[in-house]
């Protein structure tokens, strides 16, 4: 199945400005495990719940810290017509669990294991 048939339509950011607790608060609100990090109308990374416990453990005063300083800024994405199950390959060989999903350049959406994971239940 694509990419195209499981992926969230919806682009869930924050600013690259933002601290940390704000970034967990809109996780929590929106009911997500990650969310864009945006520079403008760009985005700059990816930062997941992941990335907050890592703050949590790193810094001193976490709520002192921004977005940016914790995203992924390599972010690897899927394009809304790949295969699914080459996707969920990808993310296990790199070990992340949620990826942009990207049409004509732009992030249109997320797709995450628990998606790719629910396909397989439901096409068994």
């Amino acid at each position: 199945m694509r990419i195209g048939n499981v992926y969230r339509p919806m682009v869930f950011g924050c600013r690259a400005d933002e601290r940390l607790p704000e970034v967990a608060r809109q996780m929590v609100e929106k009911k997500v495990g990650a969310l864009a990090v945006l520079d403008g109308d760009e985005v700059a990374g990816i930062i997941t719940e992941r990335d907050l416990v890592a703050a949590m453990a790193t810094f001193t005063d976490p709520s002192s810290v921004n977005a940016a300083t914790c995203a992924k800024t390599e972010v690897k994405t899927a394009g809304l017509d790949e295969d699914s199950r080459e996707v969920a390959r990808r993310m296990l060989d790199a070990g992340i669990r949620h990826l942009p999903v990207e049409q004509d350049g732009r992030m249109v959406g997320m797709v995450s294991m628990r998606d790719l994971l629910a396909l397989e239940t439901w096409a068994s």
